[in-house]
């Protein structure tokens, strides 16, 4: 079964893996993870006990790889490219 987040245990780990590439600058919100689920990167797949919604660990991930570069860029980080 796969891991299943709130918004904001999926903000959390969104942050961990973002600060991993931006030396601890830039960090992700609940309204952020909110957000991108609005604009269509996230997808919520079911909902908690208190009917908010939930996402997949692996959707989470693709989400803040997708949003990654311009947030970076907003806070003053430039993407490298490998």
């Amino acid at each position: 079964m796969a891991t299943l987040y709130t918004a904001a245990e999926a903000a959390e780990h969104a942050t961990q893996w973002r600060r991993l590439l931006s030396a601890g600058a830039a960090a992700v919100t609940p309204i952020t993870i909110r957000s991108w689920a609005r604009r269509g990167h996230l997808k919520a797949v079911g909902l908690n006990g208190r009917g908010h919604p939930l996402y997949a660990h692996v959707d989470v991930a693709r989400a803040e790889a997708a949003t990654r570069s311009r947030a970076l860029r907003l806070v003053g980080i430039p993407q490298t490219r490998p």
